[in-house]
């Protein structure tokens, strides 16, 4: 029984430590100038679930990278750009059609990546539809969202910047 009360301190300890490596990337994600600038013609709402959504997407992809445990990334979503008109653009031009009026869409990311150990490496990405035959999908932010994924697979690749 000595024994045991000797063993549990330790154990305590090697499992707070193992928490505190354990914990996943911290993802924060701004708007550049340019998105800024486009706020009102695409929506705020929409763009703030798309800064969002891009965080939920890296999360999701890099919840068991290893080697981006513990880093903080901060990221600048740079251009943003809908396959089909946004609620605020069909408001404010009501004879779009939200099936039948395609765009190119996609999106660009900037930024930085502060490594555990306090290495920051810098990032970019950016994945656009590269014309009208490629627009799949009928989601507004179908490219956004692809760019988005990409962007996700190549960091945990270790392909920090890229285009």
């Amino acid at each position: 029984m000595r024994n045991l009360a000797f063993l549990v301190p330790f154990a305590v300890a090697a499992t707070l430590a193992g928490a505190a490596v354990a914990q996943p990337a911290s993802i924060h994600v701004t708007l550049g100038s340019k998105v800024q600038e486009n706020v009102e013609k695409l929506g705020a709402r929409e763009v703030q679930e798309q800064a969002d959504r891009l965080t939920e997407i890296l999360t999701d992809v890099l919840a068991n990278d290893a080697d981006l445990r513990g880093a903080q990334i901060e990221l600048v979503l740079t251009d943003l750009k809908p396959n089909r008109p946004t609620f605020q653009q069909m408001q404010d031009r009501p004879g779009l059609d939200p099936m039948r009026s395609i765009s190119i869409g996609g999106a660009a990311i900037e930024g930085q990546i502060i490594l555990a150990d306090g290495t920051v490496q810098p990032v970019r990405y950016d994945w656009f539809t590269t014309n009208l035959a490629d627009v799949r999908g009928f989601g507004t932010w179908q490219d956004a969202d692809r760019a988005y994924r990409r962007f996700g697979a190549n960091l945990a690749a270790g392909r920090y910047f890229s285009r």
